[in-house]
């Protein structure tokens, strides 16, 4: 129902979170509750992504009728504001517009990394939203827009939160700073080391990935030697590839006079013509910046990059690009376009119009069952106990602090 402007829409909700989860939509014209503050107004706010300067994410909580907030994206995208201090939520107001959200979710969270639904609609029709009756608190509050409602992006004027108060001092923000507030996605560099750390927890057991250059063994998974950073492997040529431009950069190293071996046994699971020598060779070329360098450069062009551009090309934020470069390390690029293929034969990628939230469910169920198909593979709890408790949080960016397990260790990763 479009609304003319000046008038709103008031959805009335049951008390709790369950509620406003299970009951249908109820279109009533409420009264203002009594009391309730505007707790958003010039609060420091931050977005998904900003169309340009012109739009950025402080045009929305400003007051003013001349601005608004524009994505740039057309997949999932937010809208988050800092309320300051944890705040009682009664009342949301949002004014779409041209580009509005057909399916959204208004989320509370305490720290700003893991979310909780305060109400969602998967039927919003633009105009003006005025969501009344809730019930919830949390410090940063956010509009998540998962579904299109037209061929351009999302936009709003204004959000409006409102509660008993009282409300934190504004904030003043230049709505046409020269780098508008918005979140990263894994190429940004504190994300990517981020992303790195939560790889090696899973292939190296612990956060501190550069101290595994050395590091080899055979782990008897049908792939011969697994070695450092990004478990390249004797059987998977990438470790071929690793010493491969070892060696055109260091001609004469240790580890070049096993390059007709590493080429025989490529595709096997076999050490012949590596043993014993093998991997002493390759812990001590660790030492050597120029290896260090080489593996860094092999994971990214093999696996980092080709993965994280298949993951923006479907539209996917910070959780869901790491989600596919963490299958590309196990099943390599292949193996990933094969399981995001599946996946997105149950749910649509965001670029498709799908629901980020619900494609991503899709995918890391595809990759656990596909784990599972391999014995050495068959703890999916890098999956389980990681990627999926990051998604359940409503944490598509990765934001910090992170809390995971994985192979019955648990890690933590602070602001």
């Amino acid at each position: 129902m479009r609304m003319r402007a000046g008038s709103y829409r008031s959805v009335a909700l049951g008390s709790g979170i369950a509620a406003v989860l299970c009951v249908p939509l109820a279109v009533s014209v409420a009264a203002r509750a009594s009391g309730d503050v505007l707790l958003s107004r010039g609060r420091p706010v931050l977005a998904s992504s900003t169309e340009s300067v012109a739009w950025a994410a402080p045009g929305a909580t400003d007051g003013s009728p001349r601005t608004r907030w524009s994505a740039a994206g057309h997949g999932t995208e937010w809208l988050q504001v800092d309320l300051g201090a944890a705040q009682d939520v009664r009342r949301v107001r949002l004014s779409w517009a041209k580009g509005f959200a057909e399916a959204y979710r208004i989320q509370l969270s305490g720290d700003g990394a893991s979310w909780t639904d305060l109400y969602r609609t998967g039927s919003g029709d633009g105009g003006a939203d005025d969501i009344r009756n809730l019930n919830g608190t949390g410090r940063h509050l956010r509009v998540l827009a998962t579904r299109r409602g037209t061929s351009v992006g999302y936009s709003l004027w204004e959000i409006q939160a409102f509660g008993p108060g009282g409300a934190a001092p504004a904030v003043e923000t230049a709505v046409t700073a020269d780098v508008p507030p918005v979140a990263a996605g894994l190429t940004a560099g504190a994300k990517k080391e981020l992303a790195l750390k939560l790889v090696s927890s899973a292939e190296n057991s612990t956060l501190e990935w550069r101290s595994e250059y050395g590091y080899i063994e055979d782990l008897h998974d049908g792939r011969g030697y697994t070695a450092g950073i990004a478990g390249f492997c004797s059987g998977t040529s990438d470790m071929l590839a690793v010493v491969t431009e070892y060696t055109r950069r260091r001609p004469g190293n240790r580890l070049a006079a096993y390059l007709p071996a590493l080429r025989a046994v490529d595709g096997t699971d076999s050490h012949d013509g590596l043993d014993p020598g093998f991997p002493g060779a390759w812990r001590a070329a660790a030492a050597d910046p120029a290896f260090r360098q080489v593996q860094e450069a092999v994971r990214d062009r093999m696996y980092f990059t080709p993965a994280v551009r298949l993951a923006e090309a479907d539209g996917l934020r910070a959780l869901g690009q790491f989600a596919y470069f963490d299958a590309a390390v196990m099943h390599g690029v292949s193996g990933l376009r094969s399981i995001r293929a599946r996946a997105a034969a149950r749910q649509r990628t965001p670029v498709q119009g799908g629901d980020e939230i619900a494609y991503l469910n899709a995918f890391l169920d595809v990759r656990a069952a596909e784990m599972r198909t391999e014995a050495a593979h068959s703890d999916t709890s890098r999956v389980d106990t990681a990627q999926r408790v990051f998604l359940k949080a409503g944490n598509l960016d990765l934001a910090t602090p992170l809390t995971w397990h994985v192979y019955g260790d648990r890690y933590t990763i602070n602001p």
